[in-house]
């Protein structure tokens, strides 16, 4: 830590220019795409689950649900948001986060870009789940347009099997994914709080630097930046723990809801 970057979160810095409060009785769709990644598989599999009410949204993951992209990443069950869309013709190896290298379009897309930003704050007030089998995360991703505008800052990365009562190890830091300026850093911070409860998690993304805060309060830096905008993605992920087979997964434990009550972008003033 130090002097220039301070141990609490100052928002006087900051002018607020995307506020999500979750208002109404359905996802806003000049914000969000309600689909993981949808040029990489089928409607049907990446479509988002979700609540809407009170002010509050709840990812959810289905006792009925289907893995995203069986294929290519297994049994990996998700529901997820994103904020921008990009994809090259169908059966191309072109578009956002290609996170497998066996990955073609199978989906024909509308690209657009409904919220992307470069150098601010952004940051969500969620509760986590500890349940094992489950990881939930805001991040930040380049739209991939761009040879090597793929980069990732990840706002919060929380896996079940991490979270106690009393102490939670957070996931924060910075993925390349083929973006050569910058490596790889990333650190499950452990930090004594009740991650089941709301909390707030903000990441200060500045010209030559990521700070994170966990309820306002500097947790870690990372000394290197991106330096093209990034796409929101907020989702809620089941793993499937070894030796379950398909029909133990039983209807009584779901759905599974990852609770937020906010997201927020802020662009730097000074």
């Amino acid at each position: 830590m130090t002097a220039s970057t301070p141990e609490r979160l100052d928002r006087s810095r900051f002018e607020l220019e995307f506020d999500e409060s979750f208002n109404g009785h359905s996802l806003d769709p000049s914000r969000w795409i309600p689909a993981y990644l949808p040029h990489w598989s089928t409607p049907e599999l990446t479509a988002a689950r979700y609540d809407v009410r009170d002010g509050r949204l709840g990812l959810r993951i289905d006792s009925d649900q289907r893995p995203w992209c069986p294929d290519l990443d297994g049994d990996l069950r998700v529901s997820s948001i994103q904020t921008a869309e990009f994809a090259g013709p169908v059966g191309s190896g072109v578009g956002g986060h290609p996170f497998h290298p066996d990955a073609v379009v199978r989906t024909a897309q509308v690209n657009r870009n409904l919220y992307t930003f470069h150098h601010g704050l952004i940051e969500l007030r969620s509760k986590a789940l500890d349940d094992p089998r489950l990881m939930v995360a805001l991040w930040m991703i380049g739209v991939g347009d761009e040879p090597g505008h793929t980069g990732e800052i990840l706002v919060m990365e929380i896996f079940g099997r991490d979270v106690a009562p009393d102490r939670t190890r957070v996931g924060m830091g910075v993925h390349p994914f083929g973006d050569a300026t910058i490596v790889d850093d990333f650190e499950r911070v452990e930090i004594e709080l009740d991650v089941r409860e709301f909390h707030t998690y903000s990441a200060v993304w500045e010209a030559n630097q990521v700070a994170w805060y966990v309820d306002d309060r500097l947790v870690r830096i990372v000394r290197q930046s991106l330096a093209y905008p990034l796409q929101l993605m907020l989702g809620i992920y089941e793993f499937p723990p070894d030796g379950l087979a398909e029909d133990e997964r039983r209807p009584a434990d779901y759905p599974k809801v990852f609770e937020l009550d906010w997201v927020r972008g802020w662009h730097l003033v000074s």
